[in-house]
């Protein structure tokens, strides 16, 4: 632990040495020196910008090289400036003491850690993380550089918190937050290089692949966070007093999301609706688009996708059009008046059905006479498509058909009669209004 008086006495040795590198004249040098390496660098940094054509230059090349020499070539000025320090320290120590230059080698080597630090961070695409990295790495590697950073360690180290034997300390937080940022990082790439390798199988069906994906990912995930907490000292029993917590929190505020999840788990276990299965569920119709951890997504195919909760589709009467065959049997109701033969018109309808484009030529139409109704004779037309997708659309298509067909034939669609009665005066006055059909 830090007293007031190592304090001071350190402040004052702080303060002394800087009074002796001001008064000396070759700080003066090296400052003079680092500027003018800063004003060659910006220019030949500019001219070189300017004059290379990094497309055309790295054409042909891999991705990452192509992306670490349009970074290399932006930070042109960085790698002239290290270099120029870098001579201009050989000639001091040739020349004088090395003590007298010692300036141009912290400012050669921080600019070569920003040149590494910019190197390694255009591989991680977030503006945000990117920028945090490299302060926070080029922070370190000034301190290591003038000789600061094992003091800074030890003063994070030195202020604690204990909770229930666990010690906790800023330099403990800090570690374990760049650990498992790493670690979920490199455990998301595997993720991802293991779902492609997965969804390549031809031997899986879709629900089985996005459940493996899924189980993958949160193995990773759980793997990552238990070595980062064993690495940084953690031991695990000491959490033991915040898992009564955490399971009092699932069972009030979590148990949505806990019933979500494990919702999903079982769809994708029993492939009852999988990635591409048109389904009805509820008001809600459409293709499944997606299946995630909470819900699924439902693309109604005219711009709106429906978020179902997973949960929903264990409750309720869910109608899966896919779900063992594909093809899907297709009705038209409709009627003619008495004067049409029946046979004539079921064999139009058959006809018509069958040069349908979406049609399945292994199960042909069928035209069935169901009812002589009031107003005419009712008819039912059954056919199948291969497809369920756009069903309403062939409807349509068949319907229109028909009404060519009839009116060809002369056949006439039967449409209700009114009958208008006015009383009135001294004598009745009965009109009636006839449609004939």
């Amino acid at each position: 632990m830090f007293d007031l008086t190592d304090i001071h006495e350190f402040v004052l040795a702080l303060g002394r040495s800087l009074g002796a590198e001001i008064a000396s004249p070759w700080f003066y040098m090296q400052l003079g020196l680092m500027l003018a390496g800063a004003g060659i660098a910006f220019a030949v940094g500019a001219g070189v910008r300017a004059r290379l054509d990094t497309t055309s230059l790295a054409m042909g090349w891999p991705a990452p090289l192509r992306l670490f020499m349009r970074v290399f070539i932006s930070c042109a000025s960085t790698v002239v400036f290290a270099l120029l320090m870098a001579v201009a320290r050989v000639v001091m120590v040739s020349a004088t003491w090395p003590s007298r230059s010692y300036l141009l080698v912290i400012s050669a080597k921080l600019a070569l850690a920003w040149l590494i630090i910019r190197l390694v961070t255009s591989v991680i695409r977030n503006e945000f993380i990117v920028r945090l990295v490299a302060i926070s790495a080029w922070l370190v590697a000034a301190l290591s550089i003038v000789g600061q950073l094992g003091p800074t360690i030890d003063a994070l180290d030195s202020v604690a918190i204990d909770l229930g034997g666990l010690r906790l300390t800023p330099l403990l937080l800090i570690k374990l937050g760049v650990l498992l940022a790493v670690a979920l990082w490199l455990s998301n790439l595997t993720s991802n290089f293991l779902e492609v390798r997965i969804r390549q199988s031809r031997d899986l069906t879709p629900s089985i692949q996005v459940l493996l994906v899924k189980m993958v990912r949160l193995a990773l995930m759980l793997l990552a966070i238990t070595m980062v907490m064993s690495a940084v000292g953690i031991n695990l029993s000491a959490l033991a007093i915040f898992s009564g917590a955490i399971g009092v929190g699932i069972g009030f505020g979590l148990q949505k999301i806990v019933a979500n999840f494990i919702s999903g788990v079982i769809l994708l276990a029993d492939k009852s609706v999988k990635p591409g299965d048109l389904v009805t569920i509820g008001d809600s119709s459409g293709r499944i688009s997606a299946m995630n951890t909470r819900y699924i997504s439902v693309a109604a195919g005219d711009g709106r996708e429906f978020l179902i909760p997973n949960e929903d589709l264990i409750t309720q009467k869910v109608v899966n059009w896919t779900y063992t065959d594909k093809n899907t049997l297709v009705k038209v109701n409709f009627g003619t008046n008495y004067d049409a033969d029946p046979r004539l018109v079921c064999q139009l309808a058959i006809d018509i059905a069958a040069a349908s484009p979406r049609a399945t030529k292994p199960k042909p139409p069928n035209c069935l006479l169901t009812e002589f109704a009031e107003a005419g004779m009712k008819f039912s037309l059954t056919f199948w498509i291969a497809d369920p997708d756009g069903m309403d659309a062939v409807k349509s298509d068949v319907m229109l058909a028909l009404w060519d067909a009839f009116k060809r034939e002369g056949i006439r669609v039967p449409y209700p009669v009114r009958e208008i009665r006015i009383r009135g005066g001294a004598l009745p006055v009965e009109t009636t209004v006839e449609v004939q059909s």
